[in-house]
């Protein structure tokens, strides 16, 4: 993480966690021209809703105002919103919660010609995973080494 978003994270998780909130992600990026602070909440178990979003968006808001000096380099723009259905997967929370469910991993090489799968996760450990892919009407049980993993997020099977 950046130094940015180190600061930004100490002031806000207290106010995160004292509204029973999941903080689930952050980030500072810059994107045609403009910066973004992106910072994704979540709560169980239910997910949460826009009004909640909002008066999160408030209390995040007059935080930021107030700190001084003023980590931000920049001006920029706040989002404040729910990782989605499809969120990434990151925390020891989210793995656990993604066993049994669909999921999409996108890998650094190739694994038997491809580089994006999707399935069921079975299992994981430290050193890799087991995926449970469907090859036209059969199953087959691939283990993926986790060090070969780009990104991992939940996904909707159609």
């Amino acid at each position: 993480m950046s130094k940015v978003t180190d600061l930004v994270l100490s002031e806000i998780k207290p106010i995160i966690a004292k509204r029973n909130d999941e903080f689930v992600d952050i980030e500072y990026v810059k994107e045609k021209g403009q910066n973004y602070l992106r910072i994704y909440v979540d709560r169980q178990p239910n997910g949460i809703d826009i009004d909640e979003i909002a008066d999160l968006s408030e209390l995040v808001s007059k935080k930021l105002d107030s700190l001084d000096p003023d980590p931000f380099p920049d001006p920029y723009v706040l989002e404040i919103s729910s990782p989605g259905v499809e969120r990434p997967i990151k925390t020891n929370r989210d793995w656990k919660n993604a066993v049994n469910k669909y999921i999409h991993i996108s890998l650094y090489q190739k694994i038997n010609g491809k580089k994006i799968y999707e399935g069921t996760l079975k299992s994981y450990n430290d050193e890799e995973i087991e995926l449970e892919i469907k090859i036209k009407t059969r199953r087959k049980t691939l283990t993926i080494p986790r060090k070969l993993i780009a990104s991992i997020r939940f996904a909707i099977e159609f």
